[in-house]
C-alpha cells in the first residue's frame, strides 16, 4: 500500500512529525456499500462477496508507535494482536482478521469526532469529546455494545456480525462517550435513555453520510444495516430506522431504544429540513444545556432555543414543527 503524506501532529505535551499510513475498512458497512442484503457473518468467514466493500483510507491523528493510539482513540483487543503499522502502512487486514475490527474502530471513531469538529465546535463553540478513549474490541460475548462512563470506554461485542465491523454501531457508541463529555452521567431515566439511543442513531447515520456519501443502495434513515443481518429477516435489514412515524406519549413502550425512535425520527426531519450542517450544529449544542434526566418536552424546548441562537426565527420554526409534529411540545 500507499504511504500517506508526512504531517506534524501534536500529542499531548508533544509536538513530533509522523506518517499518515493507510489501511482497510468497511465504508462504512458491506451492506449500505454493495447493496447486498443477502450477506451473512459466517462466522467472520471472509469471501468474495466482500471484496466489493472493502475501502484504502488514511489513518490520521496517530501518536508515533505504529500502533493504533491517537490523539482520540486507542483500540485495543483481548483476543488479538495489537495492530501494528509495518514500513509506515497497515496490512490489508479483511474481517476474518481481529486486527481489521481494530482499524474500524480507531477510524470511525477518529471521523467522528472530525465530523463534529467540522461544525465549530472546538473553534467556533465547546469542544465536544476531545479526549482519548479506549475502544474494546472483541471484550465483550454478547451481541451488544457499550459505554462506561466510569471507565470512559466502549467495549464492542461480538455475536452474530461483530459490532466492530459496523461503521454506523462504532459511531453510535462515540456519540454515547459524547454525550457524557457534554453531560455527565446523562440519561438516568427512561426518557433522557431514549434521547441518548437516538442521538447516537442520529450522529451514526449523519457521519456516515458525510464521510462516504448518502447511501443510493440503501436507505438513508437505516441504521447499522450490516450489524442487523444476525437479527433481523426482512431487507432493509436495519438495527432501527430514522424515518418512523411513532408519536408521543401513545407509542411509548417505556424500552429506550424503541422510544428513542420517536425522538430521532424528530432529529432527522429537522437535519433535512435544516441542512446537515445547521441541523447538527443544532442538535448537538442543544445537548450542552440538558440535565442529565431532561424530559422530551424539556429537551425539545432546549433544541429550539439552540435553533433561534443559530438559525434565528426561521430555524426555530422548523424545529418546533418537527417535534410538534410528533407530540413533543
Amino acid at each position: 500500500m500507499a504511504v500517506g503524506t508526512i504531517t506534524a501532529l501534536l500529542t499531548p505535551g508533544t509536538a513530533q512529525a509522523t506518517t499518515e499510513p493507510t489501511a482497510t475498512v468497511f465504508y462504512p458497512n458491506p451492506v449500505q456499500s454493495t447493496g447486498d442484503q443477502s450477506l451473512a457473518d459466517d462466522h467472520d468467514h471472509d469471501s468474495a462477496a466482500f471484496t466489493p466493500a472493502y475501502h484504502t483510507v488514511t489513518l490520521t491523528d496517530l501518536d508515533s508507535s505504529g500502533t493504533l493510539t491517537g490523539r482520540y482513540i486507542t483500540a485495543k483487543s483481548e483476543t488479538g494482536k495489537p495492530a501494528q503499522a509495518v514500513n509506515g502502512a497497515f496490512p490489508a487486514w479483511h474481517r476474518d482478521s481481529d486486527q481489521f475490527e481494530q482499524i474500524m474502530g480507531y477510524y470511525w471513531v477518529t471521523t467522528a469526532q472530525h465530523y463534529i469538529q467540522s461544525l465549530g465546535f472546538g473553534s467556533r463553540l465547546c469542544p465536544v469529546n476531545q479526549r482519548q478513549i479506549e475502544l474494546r474490541i472483541n471484550q465483550y460475548g454478547s451481541d451488544n455494545s457499550f459505554f462506561r462512563d466510569d471507565k470512559t470506554n466502549i467495549t464492542l461485542g461480538k455475536e452474530g456480525v461483530d459490532d466492530a465491523e459496523d461503521g454506523e454501531v462504532i459511531i453510535h457508541e462515540y456519540r454515547h462517550s459524547a454525550q457524557d463529555d457534554q453531560v455527565t452521567g446523562f440519561g438516568t431515566t427512561l426518557e433522557s435513555g431514549a434521547i441518548g439511543e437516538a442521538l447516537g442513531d442520529y450522529l451514526a447515520i449523519a457521519v456516515s453520510s458525510w464521510k462516504t456519501g448518502p447511501p443510493t443502495r440503501t436507505p438513508e434513515t437505516c441504521v447499522a444495516d450490516w450489524d442487523s443481518v444476525s437479527y433481523t429477516s426482512k431487507a432493509p435489514h436495519c438495527l432501527r430506522r430514522l424515518d418512523g412515524t411513532k408519536h408521543y406519549p401513545q407509542d411509548l413502550v417505556g424500552e429506550v431504544h424503541a422510544d428513542g425512535e420517536i425522538w430521532s425520527s424528530a432529529l432527522y426531519d429537522i437535519r433535512t429540513r435544516l441542512g446537515d450542517t445547521l441541523g447538527s450544529t443544532v442538535i448537538i449544542d442543544a445537548q450542552f444545556d440538558f440535565t442529565k434526566d431532561t424530559t422530551f418536552k424539556a429537551a425539545a424546548e432546549t433544541t429550539m432555543n439552540a435553533a433561534q441562537r443559530h438559525g434565528g426565527d426561521t430555524a426555530t420554526t422548523t424545529v418546533r414543527a418537527a417535534f410538534t409534529s410528533r407530540g413533543l411540545v
